[in-house]
């Protein structure tokens, strides 16, 4: 992504309540788009309309033309496999082909500037986000084909995100069938699969590749890759094929990719990636949860109470947010978790926040989408707020009633 026009010499901590022009140049950018746009913005972008004019005689004519709109976003909807991303709104600015008020779908394209005006301002949590779009370093993804006996899953793992690119599927002759035909299914699976990952991922660009599976699948997948660009001489498969990392998976299913990415050997060789920050602190979250010592605490409420009186602050603290809870229709929810957000970092405490698009973020949305680690136990935080509500409710001079 790019800044594009005066505001690319500009610092991002100095946007405040002016727009943004970028330029998606990689379907990565449509991604960080669809986070960084929310309900209520105002977005101007190229747009195709179907005109119908009609002539003195009465006949109609219609013509697809090309021009740019201006809409309030209501909604957006981003489609991860094709990296396509479409915004919804009403037209704000009329023009010859449309007039105020009418609604239309623009598709954000690669290499097709858009402007973004952010009608409450660039709060903290906008500009990191901004911020995070405009990073250049995009050749950190890691290629992971997660696989057993006639299935293998290629992904893309991103600092941002986790995509499944493509999904094999091969018969194996059972085992009680001759071993020659076995071998033989062995061999088609694993070349279809290498046909696809090469297909499917980029793999002139020097990129980690993880390899996992139950049993020995992965490591003789990782001999035939070896074996083949020796036979080919391609030298890319070949160093493809030895800097793999081999790793075990409890099964072949995507859903085995939380258990990879938590292993010594994923950890040590992407140690500095975002994603394996995040599964970090989603496990540490969960040790201390089983601990129950009142350091561990999710759910809006008592982590709201917590950030509040200072204990997600330096020493250890850390607050999880989805970043699916800042794209709430409710303009003040947004400015809620945005100000919790800054009390942390006031406080020295960490704040992260972690993309429902990986693993880390999806155990995090299943908590209700926040949770905290505090720097001192607090016991009880939940059951505190419904006591002094309940004191608030208890009236004067009121009693206890039995039922």
């Amino acid at each position: 992504m790019q800044l594009v026009g005066s505001k690319s010499s500009q610092r991002l901590d100095e946007i405040g309540e002016g727009s943004v022009t970028l330029l998606p140049i990689d379907p990565e950018d449509m991604w960080h788009a669809n986070n960084l746009i929310g309900p209520q913005d105002v977005i101007k972008a190229h747009a195709i309309r179907k005109v119908t004019t009609e002539s003195k005689t009465g006949s109609t004519m219609s013509e697809r033309v090309h021009t740019e709109l201006t809409i309030r976003v209501t909604s957006t909807f981003f489609d991860p496999a094709a990296s396509q991303l479409h915004v919804s709104g009403t037209v704000i600015k009329e023009n010859n082909f449309v007039s105020l008020g009418q609604y239309h779908t623009l598709d954000l394209e690669l290499n097709r500037p858009f402007t973004i005006w952010k009608q409450y301002g660039w709060d903290s949590v906008a500009r990191e986000t901004l911020s995070d779009a405009l990073r250049q370093d995009k050749d950190g993804a890691v290629a992971a084909v997660v696989m057993q006996e006639g299935l293998a899953n290629i992904c893309l793992i991103t600092e941002y995100r986790t995509v499944l690119k493509q999904r094999v599927e091969s018969t194996i002759p059972k085992k009680r069938s001759a071993s020659s035909d076995q071998d033989s299914g062995m061999r088609r699976f694993f070349d279809k699969t290498l046909s696809t990952l090469v297909r499917s991922i980029d793999c002139s660009v020097p990129r980690p590749l993880l390899l996992a599976s139950p049993g020995f699948v992965a490591g003789d997948f990782k001999k035939y890759v070896s074996d083949e660009g020796t036979r080919r001489g391609d030298k890319a498969m070949m160093a493809m094929a030895k800097g793999a990392t081999v790793v075990h998976s409890s099964s072949g299913h995507l859903h085995s990719l939380n258990e990879i990415l938590k292993s010594a050997e994923v950890t040590a060789t992407m140690k500095d990636m975002k994603f394996s920050k995040e599964t970090r602190f989603m496990d540490e979250f969960f040790e201390k949860l089983r601990r129950d010592d009142g350091r561990a605490w999710y759910g809006v409420a008592p982590v709201e109470r917590a950030v509040r009186e200072g204990a997600v602050g330096r020493g250890g603290g850390v607050l999880l947010v989805n970043n699916s809870l800042f794209r709430s229709m409710d303009i003040a929810t947004r400015k809620k978790y945005v100000a919790m957000v800054d009390k942390v970092k006031e406080d020295g405490g960490e704040a992260r926040i972690l993309s429902s698009d990986h693993e880390s973020g999806q155990r995090l949305e299943a908590l209700g989408g926040i949770a905290a680690v505090l720097t001192y136990p607090m016991p009880d935080l939940d059951e505190d707020e419904d006591e002094d509500a309940a004191a608030e409710g208890g009236g004067e001079g009121g009693e206890d009633t039995v039922i």
